[in-house]
């Protein structure tokens, strides 16, 4: 009935699937758990290949790292059951009924997304700080938050769908590094009109990083962004998408990306200091939003609808 889907990358997985095949087997239904190592360090790959020898579990790892949309696809193509479970390497399960929740509400038509939270004590070491809080602000919301907004709330670090739905739909492949592949997924599903359903049934995000590569992070995902603001035939919304379009229909659009150029230094700054505040993380990542846009027009771009 279920295939549990885990890409992984530079992350000790054996805690995490000894915990899931445990649920599995308790809650009586046929399931597998595939692993596909994505390109990892090979200390890495060295500790998890254990887990291949364990009942129920596959585990293959990739010569080379293929990205976050691919290796999503490829996880799609070898399961054998009609739901599919996908789930960040970095999670932990915090409920000890997680599968049989979501079993409670499968259905062949709409999609489960269960969550995520952040440990509620801070980290100790300061460079962990922006990350832990954007997560505990941003992204840890309440699925009667995220239901206001079901499809933009999309996130594949945790969600469960019929198979079905992929013999039409796959991740962006073109989408290259990190972020918002989840983005225009849930747009996808939104334009075909599948439902979206937000569950109480969260996962726990263990792999804060540090500032510097958070950051590093998000120039990628506001690359991504404006690639899917500029050249994409599928609408797409996010709340900081919805302000630049604003700007750019009151004319605002390049004085404040002047602005927010010449501010760039110091927001990096405060958001590398030990106080990290999220308010320049905001600005940050408007700045590098509407830097990589004016990039790609420079360029003249095309999105090729063809691939």
């Amino acid at each position: 009935m279920l295939s549990i889907l885990i890409p992984v990358y530079n992350f000790d997985v054996r805690s995490l699937v000894q915990e899931l095949a445990y649920q599995c087997t308790d809650a009586g239904v046929p399931w597998e758990i595939w692993c596909v190592d994505d390109g990892s360090a090979p200390e890495y790959k060295a500790c998890n290949r254990g887990i291949a020898t364990l009942p129920g579990i596959c585990y293959e790892e990739l010569p080379a790292n293929i990205g976050r949309a691919a290796i999503r696809n490829l996880l799609i193509s070898k399961a054998t059951f009609p739901y599919v479970l996908f789930m960040d390497c970095d999670s932990t399960v915090v409920r000890a009924d997680y599968i049989a929740h979501y079993l409670r509400f499968v259905h062949p038509q709409a999609v489960l997304c269960g969550g995520r939270v952040y440990a509620p004590i801070p980290p100790t070491e300061r460079q962990y700080l922006l990350h832990w809080k954007f997560g505990r602000q941003r992204e840890q919301i309440a699925p009667e938050a995220r239901s206001r907004r079901p499809w933009h709330a999309f996130m594949t670090n945790n969600f469960l769908a019929p198979k079905a739905i992929f013999e039409y739909l796959r991740f962006e492949e073109r989408i290259q590094g990190y972020g918002h592949e989840d983005t225009l997924f849930g747009m996808e599903l939104q334009a075909r009109g599948i439902p979206v359903i937000h569950l109480n049934n969260p996962l726990e995000h263990k792999g804060l990083e540090p500032a510097s590569e958070f950051l590093r992070k998000n120039d990628e995902a506001m690359r991504n962004l404006a690639w899917l603001w500029q050249y994409t035939q599928t609408p797409v919304q996010t709340r900081l998408l919805d302000l630049a379009r604003r700007l750019e229909a009151q004319r605002l659009l390049r004085p404040v990306a002047d602005i927010l150029r010449f501010a760039l230094p110091l927001l990096r700054t405060v958001l590398l200091s030990p106080w990290p505040a999220l308010w320049a993380l905001d600005m940050y990542k408007l700045a590098q939003l509407l830097n990589a846009r004016s990039q790609m027009q420079l360029l003249g771009a095309r999105f090729d609808t063809k691939g």
